[in-house]
């Protein structure tokens, strides 16, 4: 990575995230159906947090001395994803894939509004038009007041609002604090709420399919916390966020060829107004960005 310039590292890893991610949430679907939540996700976390423990000390990046502000960012970003991984997987147990996964792709519109209301960073009408339309296209995903709006609509909803705090906290951390102790951190916050968590529900044996759906998740699920820190603090946003939306192809894609789903003609146009809407928000703030440089 180092050989290549900040924005194509920070696409690259954007790309990674995304495909880890998918492929994570399709293993996740599949065991989900004889597994209960908390219990695959307290399994889940165990593997994961070992695994990334052991990464972190081989490379030498596990870090936990931090500044005092740092350390309120980390404990901000464990619990906005402890509810973007409880909200999310609960709608995805009981959507299908492309249709979670496109209604995760306002985030960027998201983002930039949230920066805006709380970084007080300039949003022009252009763009908040652009956030508008957006929003447009993820009620023709989620359809209120129609038979196939559910709580887990409400879920999906919620993991949107949960992983746009993540994001903006991210932001905010210090160089000082180490990608790769954020990463441990978040696992193991994640880890105890499922554990407590699960305790009030009746565990299930697991067999060895399940299990290897299980530890291929976790496989894949470090590779998405660490690039999903690591992309954050790569790069302009502008020119790496337009990436995220390649996990909507993955999931076009898995859900087709493992569960046998395509999404319907609305939910489609829906996706295709948001990520048009996400690409020209992006567009427009790099834009804006590069006419103020020779400035």
């Amino acid at each position: 990575m180092n050989r290549l310039s900040p924005n194509v590292a920070g696409a690259l890893l954007m790309m990674a995230s995304m495909a880890a991610f998918t492929i994570n949430d399709t293993f996740v679907k599949l065991v989900g159906q004889t597994i209960p939540l908390f219990q695959l996700l307290t399994l889940r976390a165990i593997l994961a947090t070992l695994l990334l423990l052991i990464l972190a000390r081989a490379l030498g990046r596990l870090r936990f001395s931090m500044p005092r502000a740092d350390r309120k960012l980390v404990a901000w970003r464990c619990l906005a994803e402890i509810a973007a991984a409880y909200f999310f997987l609960s709608a995805l147990l009981a959507m299908p894939l492309a249709n979670v996964t496109a209604i995760l792709q306002v985030l960027p519109l998201t983002v930039t509004l949230g920066a805006a209301l709380f970084f007080r960073e300039q949003v022009g009408w252009r763009r908040m038009i652009a956030i508008c339309v957006g929003f447009a296209g993820m009620v023709l995903i989620v359809r209120p007041g129609t038979d196939g709006f559910t709580q887990h609509s409400l879920f999906a909803l919620a993991a949107v609002a949960s992983v746009t705090v993540r994001d903006l906290v991210t932001r905010r951390m210090s160089a000082e604090v180490s990608s790769m102790t954020v990463t441990v951190i978040t696992s193991a916050s994640i880890l105890v709420f499922a554990a407590l968590a699960s305790l009030t529900i009746d565990w299930q044996p697991v067999n060895m399919r399940e299990g290897a759906l299980i530890a291929a998740s976790s496989l894949f699920i470090m590779g998405g916390y660490a690039f999903s820190v690591m992309v954050m603090r790569v790069g302009e946003v502008s020119a790496v966020a337009p990436f995220r939306y390649t996990g909507l192809l993955w999931a076009l894609l898995l859900g087709w060829l493992v569960f046998g789903d395509w999404p319907d003609g609305i939910t489609m146009l829906g996706g295709a107004i948001v990520v048009a809407s996400g690409i020209f928000t992006l567009y427009r703030e790099r834009r804006l960005k590069s006419e103020k440089k020779p400035a």
